[in-house]
Parts: C-alpha cells; structure tokens; sequence
C-alpha cells in the first residue's frame, strides 16, 4: 500500500504503445483464434512488465498503460449501462486526415451503473503492485467527455429522445461516474461483494 500524497510535480497520462504480441493477441481474440482468458493473461503479462520497467525508471505512478482497452475514452464508456456500440462502416471521426474506424458510441436508454464498472477490475490489478515508492493512477476520461460524445450532430437526434435536456444527461453521467469511482474506493461495498 502506498503512502505516497498526489498529485505530483510532475505526471503522464499512462498510455503507452502497445507491445507486439498485446496486438498480435488482440487481433487473434478479434478474429476467433484465441478466448477471452488467453488475451486477458497476455494483457496481464504485458501490464506486469510496464509496472516494472515504469518502476525501475524511477516513476511514483503506475498504470496499466491502457493495455486493456481499443481506445483511449470510448472502452469506458461502454462500461455503463444505457450507452451501446457498433462497428464502424464509414470513419466519421478524423486524425491526422485518415479516418478513423473507431466504434460508433451512441445512447440506447438511461445512463446508468447498477453494477461494478469493468474498469474497476482493471484499475485493482494495477492496484495490487503499489509499493512504498509507488501509487496506481486510474485512466478513465473526464465526465466531460463522455457528455460530449451524445451532443455531437451524429448522435444528439437518438440523444433527444432519452435526454430532453443536456441537463438529464449530465446528472446522470455524474451519478454514473461517482457511482463507479465509490467502486474503486476501499468501502463498506468492498466486503460485501
């Protein structure tokens, strides 16, 4: 457990490129040749050696480099309830001047947490490598984010019809958000689940 106090002098914000064979396991989870279990031991392996190196460079905040997710914000996104994806057909987001085939993210109900964010689970294996010198920082894109992917012109027509009002939806991407991060917390909900 650490004893260390944040924020730092200085930080990162704990994305890292992907090793070689992180992407080669992805994309044979993708194409069906491996199962759930083996990609998750190979993000474990690859999320063990980052701690490590991380450590060893002298760093007080580790991260599990978001080894785990396909973007950056919109894996965590898809962690709540009321928010659905699909592949892309045609990319409607650019980067560099190449579009970008990233899930299209749009509402289907209420924003909502009635159970333990995936992310949760994520940020307690980082967790268990803190030490005296270090201290697990968890990745997740500011609520602000999540509210500006449905009132963009793609997706504030289905917004609407959830949300009347931008209002709605930022109390219930609050709640949501502090309902996840009372999850990563240690608390009473810890011994019972």
């Amino acid at each position: 457990m650490s004893t260390l106090n944040t924020p730092f002098r200085y930080d990162y914000v704990g994305s890292f490129l992907r090793p070689e064979r992180l992407k080669k396991a992805r994309a044979d989870y993708e194409s069906g040749k491996i199962k759930q279990e083996e990609l998750t031991a190979v993000e474990d392996d690859c999320i063990r050696e980052l701690v490590a190196k991380v450590k060893e460079l002298g760093y007080h905040v580790i991260t599990d480099g978001e080894f785990r997710r396909s973007t950056w914000h919109l894996d965590f996104m898809w962690g709540f309830e009321g928010i659905e994806h699909q592949k892309t057909v045609e990319g409607n987001t650019t980067f560099d001047a190449e579009a970008a085939m990233i899930d299209d993210t749009y509402l289907c109900g209420k924003v909502g947490l009635s159970k333990v964010h995936p992310f949760v689970e994520h940020f307690k294996f980082v967790k268990q490598f803190e030490d005296e010198n270090t201290v697990a920082k968890y990745t997740i894109p500011a609520p602000a984010q999540t509210y500006l992917q449905f009132i963009v012109p793609s997706n504030i027509e289905s917004t609407r019809k959830y949300y009347p009002t931008n209002e709605e939806l930022i109390a219930d991407i609050a709640a949501a958000y502090k309902d996840c991060l009372l999850y990563t917390s240690p608390s009473p909900r810890d011994s019972t689940s």
